[in-house]
């Protein structure tokens, strides 16, 4: 009866601020996640224990647990259930997330949406032909067991490395989460979906657009941890003896970066499991990565408010992420042809801009407007 008591509590009493501070989500978020799941985890039976637990205490231990990064025995004394039952509703939830929501709120973009992004991009951060920005993110967890020998990272900590592309409004479109933490950046790539796609000719419309009476193909930014490929730039490497245009061309890119930064910063500090040192064993940490960038998105759509003071908790770091490094992999050398094109417009730019404006000036990182719903509740 306490348990039921509890649930009735949050579900009546929780003002908006109570959502937040607890789950980091708004009650109307809760209630999505509760109808959107339901045909997957209507309940979950706990075979250890003989227990029947709700949807909605599932979701409630499962967000708790990917927003504050609360311990398993906490939440337990606090749901009133057994430390395995709460991993097994945590594992659940976030197993049903991925394999419902994903398909609704993060999807590989469409022919037709490649454009989109496209005009997204160079509208808000003036980088033509841009479809995303790609970067990695190393999530702490706990000493190794046997199966995490080589999560060591660069930092000299163990981590779980989490491949993301978002687009110009910072949502995530595509993911990739596993690897352990001595996996260097391009070898994630390689071994992932989007590198099979974008090698298939996957970012070549066609038509073919142009820049410059020139065919070029979409684009991905990244940093000094990617080699150079036709559909993924990065900076050229610091250097005296860089042209103007080439400092130009890496200003663009740099700010372009910053978009994926703020998205890493908002996905960390809303779901702290992220962040702090995470005792689960690298496959659930793995799909709690996955989820988290889902239910980002979510928040993104839904424009659930978002606290600055989670993003203060980051600064209690004891775990930097790696610095970047130069790539041992070898560029493409058609690459190059690319980036000296974007060199050339970006000083055609900046030739026919007034005076008064700089490269400096970036427009904020906007989130879109929430799609309608039908009666329903399909987006």
């Amino acid at each position: 009866m306490k348990k039921i008591c509890k649930i009735i509590v949050v579900m009546t009493e929780f003002g908006p601020e109570d959502w937040l501070d607890k789950f980091h989500v708004t009650r109307d978020i809760f209630l999505l996640l509760s109808t959107k799941l339901k045909p997957q985890l209507e309940q979950v039976y706990i075979e250890q224990s003989g227990q029947t637990i709700t949807l909605e205490r599932c979701i409630a231990m499962a967000l708790m647990r990917l927003s504050t990064s609360a311990e398993y025995c906490f939440l337990s004394e606090l749901f009133g259930v057994p430390i395995p039952a709460v991993c097994q509703c945590v594992r659940e939830v976030c197993e049903a997330i991925i394999l419902l929501l994903k398909p609704l709120y993060m999807q590989l973009p469409a022919d037709h949406e490649l454009e989109e992004h496209a005009e997204q991009f160079h509208t808000l951060w003036g980088f033509p032909h841009c479809i995303g920005v790609i970067d990695s993110l190393h999530i702490p967890v706990k000493s190794p067991s046997t199966e995490t020998q080589d999560c060591w990272n660069p930092r000299g900590w163990h981590s779980v490395v989490l491949q993301g592309v978002v687009n110009a409004q910072g949502t995530f479109w595509d993911v990739c989460s596993g690897f352990t933490g001595s996996t260097d950046d391009m070898t994630i790539l390689q071994s992932s979906e989007l590198w099979t796609m974008a090698e298939q000719g996957g970012f070549c419309s066609q038509p073919p657009k142009e820049l410059m009476g020139q065919p070029l193909g979409f684009l991905l930014l990244g940093d000094a941890g990617y080699s150079l490929q036709t559909w993924l730039l990065k900076c050229y490497p610091a250097s005296a003896n860089l042209t103007p245009q080439q400092q130009t061309f890496n200003a663009q890119l740099n700010r372009g970066l910053k978009v994926i930064e703020n998205a890493f910063q908002h996905l960390k500090a809303r779901w702290q499991c992220l962040h702090n040192r995470n005792d689960s064993n690298v496959d659930l940490v793995s799909k709690m990565a996955v989820a988290c960038c889902i239910l980002h998105n979510i928040c993104n759509v839904y424009n659930s408010p978002f606290k600055e003071e989670w993003v203060e908790a980051l600064s209690q770091n004891e775990c930097p992420q790696p610095t970047d490094v130069s790539t041992v992999y070898i560029d493409d050398p058609n690459a190059e042809a690319v980036r000296s094109l974007l060199c050339s417009y970006f000083e055609q730019q900046q030739q026919s801009k007034p005076l008064d404006q700089s490269l400096s000036s970036s427009p904020g990182l906007l989130v879109p407007e929430p799609p309608q719903e039908d009666s329903a509740g399909t987006v």
